[in-house]
């Protein structure tokens, strides 16, 4: 800088110096090339700093970009080992990529034992245990009456009744109907002149037999003695003896009175199961009973299936991304961006099968933090008045919220209910994470 100054100097003298007015002060010709060339120094020292600074911010950024190439190429390759579908169920999720997650339903009759989602950490390793579905075991609470045996079914058991005992459970006794005469030859000669008409899968002749001078009569199994006559046997209803009784009814849906006995008939999407008494419902979705597409997924309900797709929802200031077949998560917030922080971090969906009047208060769904950042978490139950009619949300540890039926619901009906969990640090959120339960609720109770 003060070289500068004194070139400047210079070079005004030697101008002014063309004006005697002026006088002799101005530098000579060689000082003005001396100072000339002390600024020319200058100059090609701060040129020389200035490109050593330009090379070291270029080098800077280079190891700034590599670096980053490095990172992403490691996030991009970085996958836990691949997770197998526990027997008797299934695996919700494709990506074995960091920081996704994986979910496990088990097929009907089978309950889960262990962690309904497992996320891919930073290790590289998949947390919590593999888990495994578990026979339900229907026998467990001795539901067969009377000496009744239970036998385990996949999702029902059935009941091999002692004998005199009948029934879904051994509940209805067996009727023996017979009856005692002491006139033997009247009751043989109207046995033997019994009109022909009289005979049919209604009616049949009575089987008497003599037994020191008293006749018995008796009849065929489902038969009984008329009133009127003691030669004839007549049907018994018995859809219509069994079925509001104390013993209970004959069938769990529908009774069919036939000629000496009665058949059980079963809604559409039920089969009668082996003891000809009780219901069980088709699996449409595992037996491809279905019209679903291929981008649908099948939900076996009770009595038939639901198709449905999962889409991500639209918010205003934030977009999401599917990161599974049952989850959405939202893409990266600008950094001055409020509302887009404000806004749910992630979506997962769900969805119950559950039959009708279920009893309550039951658990139906838990939501847990995998890994809790903030100091706080809070649960919520979100949505209108039928989902507040039916259900609550209620925390059962430090970090896990359940959702509650608080009163049976009468199908066929779809319920749905979104639950909230916030993450809170001295207050502040941090995050917002939503599970849309959607529950599926049969005709009937069984």
């Amino acid at each position: 800088m003060f070289a500068s100054a004194a070139v400047a100097a210079a070079l005004l003298c030697c101008c002014f110096s063309l004006h005697p007015a002026f006088g002799e002060e101005c530098a000579s010709r060689q000082e003005v090339q001396g100072s000339l060339k002390q600024v020319l120094k200058f100059l090609s020292a701060h040129e020389a700093s200035y490109l050593q600074n330009l090379r070291n911010l270029k080098k800077k950024i280079n190891q700034l970009q590599s670096s980053a190439a490095k990172q992403t190429a490691k996030a991009m390759n970085s996958t836990c080992a691949k997770l197998d579908a526990p027997a008797n169920g299934r695996k919700l999720g494709r990506s074995h990529g960091l920081g996704h997650e994986v979910h496990f339903v088990c097929d009907r009759g089978f309950e889960l034992v262990g962690p309904e989602s497992r996320l891919c950490q930073e290790s590289l390793t998949w947390s919590g245990q593999q888990p495994v579905c578990q026979d339900v075991n229907e026998c467990a609470s001795s539901p067969c009456l009377n000496g009744g045996t239970c036998v385990d079914e996949v999702n029902q058991f059935s009941c091999a009744c002692a004998r005199g005992w009948a029934g879904a459970t051994c509940q209805s006794p067996v009727p023996t109907f017979f009856v005692t005469r002491t006139n033997a030859s009247s009751v043989m000669a109207a046995a033997a002149t019994l009109p022909a008409a009289t005979t049919g899968p209604s009616v049949r002749p009575s089987r008497c037999t003599i037994v020191q001078g008293t006749t018995h009569c008796t009849c065929e199994p489902g038969y009984t003695i008329s009133g009127r006559e003691s030669n004839t046997c007549v049907d018994i209803d018995e859809c219509e003896v069994f079925h509001n009784g104390p013993a209970g009814r004959l069938c769990l849906h529908t009774c069919v009175n036939t000629p000496g006995g009665y058949r059980c008939s079963c809604p559409a999407g039920y089969d009668v199961t082996r003891d000809g008494r009780s219901c069980k419902d088709i699996d449409e979705c595992a037996t491809r009973q279905n019209d679903c597409t291929k981008d649908q997924m099948c939900i076996n309900t009770y009595g038939g299936f639901q198709c449905v797709q999962v889409e991500c929802p639209k918010i205003p200031h934030a977009t999401y991304v599917k990161t599974s077949p049952m989850r959405c998560e939202r893409n990266p917030c600008p950094v001055d961006n409020k509302s887009c922080s404000q806004t749910p971090n992630s979506f997962s969906y769900h969805y119950l099968s559950v039959v009708s009047n279920l009893s309550a208060p039951r658990v139906m769904f838990r939501v847990s933090a995998l890994r809790p950042v903030g100091d706080t978490l809070r649960f919520a139950l979100l949505g209108g008045r039928l989902a507040r009619r039916h259900f609550t949300v209620q925390r059962s540890d430090r970090l896990t919220g359940q959702l509650m039926l608080v009163s049976p619901v009468q199908g066929p009906v779809t319920l749905e209910a979104d639950v909230e969990m916030s993450e809170l640090e001295k207050r502040a959120q941090l995050g917002r994470y939503i599970t849309k339960v959607t529950m599926f609720v049969s005709q009937y109770d069984f």
